[in-house]
């Protein structure tokens, strides 16, 4: 996570998610509401922006989001970013030498970096390489064709101003409540390439990384992997070295310079690094003990933490927060909820802290495994809200993790389809989050097995760790593992905006009621469990009616919509 991409997420979103996940759209909701009961009107819906319709992608999202021909004949096998950051300036200055393997004979690779940066000069061994810039997409040509198989290696240098945009800023250059400066970046939905010169796309990784920072001697900073070392440059700057031992995606790829104290922890042999403001060190110590509860839990569901070799590190930031791996971003106020708020409205989410619990889930689902596009951003999200619930049955058991997914159906809208388009950088809509969260518990239901599911969640991120999916990826592996023809499932939720009805008819015949599927897809079949909450009984509803006989009358005749995500239409 995102996810965000991540958290985020994240995702309560636009209307200011932090790793996609919301921040004020609360506080509005209830002053528009208020508003409103002062007219004597009934409130109107508020539509999140990013719901109410795709926009017809641009230029530069098209090239962004496309992966062409001079970005399918590479691949990506390590960055090492050596960068200097000048705070009072807000200048960085420094380059990127990226290695890949060409797969395809050609002499023109695609990189990106936003036009508001100066390209310096791009070097293969001592020789300057041409380029052209269309945006933030860059066209490097070599003086000869490179051929498939062999392994290249350039030196990008790039200096100036970056611009501060998007819902976290990209990159910010802040000062703290003290007064010492504090710059981080947070950029999943800007790209990478709005402070450092990538592959600004989510389908090709490097397999590890090395991240050089020179700051200030006064600063210190916190980035992805494995801390180093540090060396005094004689010149009032310090260079903080690290390294990354796994496949890391761009936006993930972080900085957070500040004057921060480090304390840490231990689990097992996996260290645990925080990294605060001085003044916030007493109550971190006390709310980022929750890191460990959190990893013994994901562990459980789904095997080791997957960043071993670089540890787990968790870093105060001015923002709510993000999936940054290995170096989760933390803004929570050091409270529990979300931002101070009951996050589900049902008195579950202000027993954790949501941050830590959400954008740690990402390490398994968003940087662990990570969606080959935008498009299919809910195999971050989605699936890391689902592991909000399993948090919450791994501490307080099934039934309040039930309660907790119930709490985010009025978070859904159901008004586009979750896979936006690919190639074009779309951003989905926010139903990612919420929705997919309760398709995965509906899917359980169906399994109906908690043994089996548990095996089957664990089964399938052990199979795609590491690695880049698509949905159609999720939708074989399922199929494949549990031997049913779950396509028309999974078109239903993630395809198309409604969410499938089941449609009951009383009164044909005495005790008898006649029932079937409302959905978009003609092939939909899903057991549902209808009729008493003491005497569930399991039906098997497709597109066509089909009967059964019941002892109960159309208001007594219920459906176990806390296990499925359905719509119930009584007539």
């Amino acid at each position: 996570m995102r996810s965000a991409c991540t958290l985020v997420a994240a995702s309560f979103l636009s209307l200011s998610l932090a790793f996609g996940h919301p921040q004020s759209g609360q506080q509005e909701n209830k002053a528009d509401a208020a508003k409103q009961d002062q007219k004597q009107e009934k409130p109107k819906p508020r539509i999140r922006p990013n719901d109410a319709g795709a926009p017809i992608p641009t230029r530069a999202e098209m090239l962004r989001g496309a992966y062409g021909p001079f970005r399918a004949n590479n691949d990506l096998l390590y960055y090492h970013l050596d960068v200097r950051v000048d705070p009072e300036k807000k200048f960085l200055s420094g380059k990127n030498t990226i290695r890949f393997r060409m797969l395809k004979e050609g002499p023109r690779i695609q990189l990106d970096l936003t036009d508001k940066l100066a390209i310096d000069k791009i070097l293969l061994g001592e020789t300057a390489l041409k380029y052209e810039r269309d945006g933030r997409a860059v066209f490097i040509d070599f003086p000869q064709a490179l051929h498939a198989g062999q392994v290249y290696s350039i030196d990008f240098y790039y200096s100036g101003n970056p611009p501060e945009v998007g819902r976290f800023g990209g990159i910010t250059f802040k000062h703290d409540p003290s007064g010492h400066v504090w710059v981080n970046t947070a950029c999943e939905e800007e790209g990478a390439s709005i402070w450092w010169p990538n592959k600004d796309q989510w389908r090709d990784e490097v397999e590890s990384m090395d991240i050089s920072v020179a700051i200030p001697n006064d600063l210190v900073d916190v980035s992805n992997g494995k801390f180093v070392g540090k060396t005094d440059l004689g010149d009032g700057y310090t260079r903080w070295d690290w390294h990354v031992h796994y496949p890391i995606n761009n936006y993930d790829v972080s900085l957070n310079i500040g004057n921060y104290v480090h304390f840490s922890d231990q689990l097992g042999d996996l260290p645990l690094d925080f990294y605060v403001l001085p003044e916030d060190l007493d109550q971190a110590k006390v709310q980022f003990a929750q890191a460990k509860g959190m990893i013994e839990a994901y562990q459980h569901y789904f095997g080791p933490y997957p960043f071993a070799k670089d540890g787990y590190k968790l870093i105060e930031a001015p923002y709510s927060g993000m999936e940054h791996q290995s170096a989760v971003t933390y803004g929570n106020h050091f409270k529990n909820g979300y931002l101070e708020n009951d996050w589900t409205g049902v008195g579950i989410s202000t027993r954790f802290d949501f941050i830590i619990i959400h954008e740690s889930g990402h390490e398994w689902f968003g940087n662990s495994i990570t969606a080959l596009d935008p498009a299919d951003m809910w195999i971050h999200e989605g699936w890391t809200t689902y592991l909000e619930s399993l948090y919450v049955e791994y501490r307080w058991g099934k039934a309040d993790a039930i309660r907790y997914l119930s709490g985010y159906r009025p978070k859904i809208y159901n008004l586009r389809a979750i896979v936006a388009e690919r190639g074009v950088n779309a951003e989905p809509t926010e139903d990612q989050y919420f929705k997919c969260a309760l398709m995965l518990n509906t899917l359980r239901s169906i399994v109906d097995n908690d043994a089996r599911w548990f095996a089957l969640m664990r089964g399938f991120y052990q199979r795609y760790k590491y690695q880049n999916i698509e949905t159609e990826d999720v939708v074989t592996w399922f199929n494949q593992n549990t031997g049913m023809n779950l396509t028309p499932f999974f078109n239903q939720y993630l395809r198309h905006p409604a969410i499938p009805r089941l449609e009951l008819l009383f009164g044909e015949a005495p005790n008898m009621v006649l029932y079937k599927w409302a959905a978009d897809e003609e092939e939909f079949a899903m057991p549902v469990r209808v009729g008493s909450p003491e005497h569930w009984q399991i039906v098997h509803p497709t597109t066509k009616w089909q009967s059964m006989e019941t002892p109960l009358r159309k208001d007594d005749f219920k459906v176990a919509t806390d296990l499925y995500y359905v719509d119930v239409n009584k007539q």
